[in-house]
């Protein structure tokens, strides 16, 4: 009989350590062996809830929430939830639309008339990721920021409007973008003409009863049994938090408990109109200029907000997050109204892997065997490419690529020269990159994946250099000196 008959309901003891088994639970142990190395007062760990139609039938928290004070975690546990946020700020634009406020076909800069014009860019396209827009946490990573730093929105957009390009024309192809939900959240903001915590509040987290979640717009505001994040070091950890107030692509709070009422409003829904029809419309995947359908393969379409796919052989929506010390994934499986949440305050958990063992768990035969590829719970992440393998160019030849070069469009200056018989790229006092020839020409780093092209001008002198790095496309650096 498939695990799902056999997965009895446990529920949580309020400490976050031992699960309070109700009903005899078959697999009880196999769950908390997939979070063994969590399960300690010593360490970061993570907050999971399995949910069967509308109820609990586990709940646990393995590990602590703060090293520093000895709390646990538990389903009370706040979390930042990285772009999990997604799919609530995916649901608040379709919940504009519905009362009229907006409509999905508005041009970009109907709202935002700071964004340069460069396409016919609709909010559709923004929450589809087929807007072609260039993802800001490569732009800014590339420009010197780090993630743990504060910048505002008023930054940001200044650094979105000096753009010139697209990576792709709008609807022609979809590229993970946090730029898209950035500018969905400040759509929302004018639109409505609220921010997005009252926003939230007032059309989400209110009327489903989820008291303890927010978008966090006040960086400065006292979270109850907020987690703190962390990253490992040798011999133990590090505190990985920021007061980035960037909303729309993140930053909602959140914890396992309230996640409950999400998954419930999923198959009954409470908000706006109370219209059925407002989830299909959340959950139907967007579309290509070609008919296609808007997502990262064949198999796997993106909604608003929100990823469709099938994984081993049952349907899945679903999305999962990452910043700084925290990663999560929410997780469902609406066929058999199971349910998976799985918030983590430790930067290396892989909570979409974590997620999907315990999902393996509960649905047991009625998967199909074989273990299928996860994608990475943080999308956000610019890629990971190959190093550029053997090839080499002696330093005569790599002396012609020294100099300095500015792009206008990140406002910064890199620094290229010869150290140690190979080219390193440098941002002056934030990072080098050694980099790797791919070719005569051009030019990798092995540790990021960021490649440089150059180009020649009439005299055949290198005149500059395009940099591309996953989401982020064709950015131009000019030879300054």
């Amino acid at each position: 009989m498939p695990s799902l008959l056999m997965a009895a309901a446990t529920l949580a003891s309020a400490c976050g350590g031992a699960a309070e088994v109700v009903r005899p639970l078959t697999g009880r142990s196999d769950v908390d062996t997939i979070f063994a190395e969590y399960d300690r007062t010593a360490s970061p760990g993570c907050s999971l809830g399995v949910i069967q139609d509308g109820e609990f039938i586990y709940r646990r928290g393995y590990g602590a929430a703060n090293l520093e004070h000895g709390i646990p975690l538990d389903a009370d546990t706040v979390f930042r939830t990285g772009s999990v946020a997604k799919q609530f700020t995916g649901m608040l634009i379709l919940l504009l639309d519905e009362a009229g406020a907006l409509t999905l076909d508005d041009d970009l800069r109907k709202w935002i008339p700071e964004m340069p014009d460069l396409g016919p860019i609709t909010i559709r396209h923004l929450l589809h990721h087929t807007s072609g827009l260039r993802d800001y946490l490569v732009l800014t990573e590339l420009a010197g920021y780090r993630e743990q730093e504060f910048y505002s929105a008023e930054q940001l957009l200044g650094l979105l409007g000096r753009q010139r390009a697209l990576n792709f024309a709008p609807g022609e192809e979809f590229k993970y973008s946090n730029t898209g939900y950035f500018l969905l959240g400040l759509i929302a903001e004018r639109a409505s003409g609220k921010d997005m915590h009252d926003l939230g509040e007032e059309l989400i987290f209110g009327p489903l009863g989820m008291a303890n979640s927010q978008f966090y717009v006040d960086t400065t505001q006292i979270v109850p049994r907020r987690a703190s994040g962390y990253a490992p070091t040798d011999g133990g950890f590090v505190i990985s938090m920021t007061t980035l107030p960037i909303v729309g692509d993140g930053s909602v709070f959140t914890s396992v408990n309230d996640l409950l009422a999400w998954d419930r409003n999923s198959y009954d829904n409470r908000l706006g109109n109370g219209d059925p029809e407002l989830i299909e419309r959340w959950l139907t995947p967007g579309r290509l200029n070609s008919g296609e359908v808007a997502g990262s393969h064949a198999s796997i379409g993106y909604a608003a907000g929100i990823i469709t796919k099938q994984w081993r052989g049952v349907h899945e929506v679903g999305h999962g997050g990452g910043f700084v010390g925290f990663r999560a994934e929410v997780v469902r499986y609406p066929e058999h109204r199971i349910g998976v949440i799985t918030l983590c305050n430790l930067a290396t958990a892989r909570a979409h892997r974590l997620a999907r063992q315990v999902a393996a768990v509960f649905l047991g035969d009625l998967l199909e065997p074989g273990v299928q590829a996860v994608a990475d719970d943080a999308p956000n992440a610019p890629a990971r490419e190959p190093a550029g393998g053997e090839f080499s160019l002696p330093v005569s030849l790599l002396r012609q690529f020294e100099g300095r070069y500015v792009s206008r469009e990140l406002g910064v200056t890199y620094s290229l020269e010869i150290r140690d018989g190979g080219l390193v790229a440098s941002l002056p006092a934030r990072w080098d990159r050694p980099l790797d020839a791919l070719g005569d020409g051009d030019f990798t780093d092995p540790e990021t994946g960021f490649e440089l092209h150059f180009s020649r001008n009439s005299g055949g002198a290198v005149d500059g250099f395009t940099l591309d790095w996953g989401p982020s496309q064709s950015l131009w650096f000019e030879r300054i000196g």
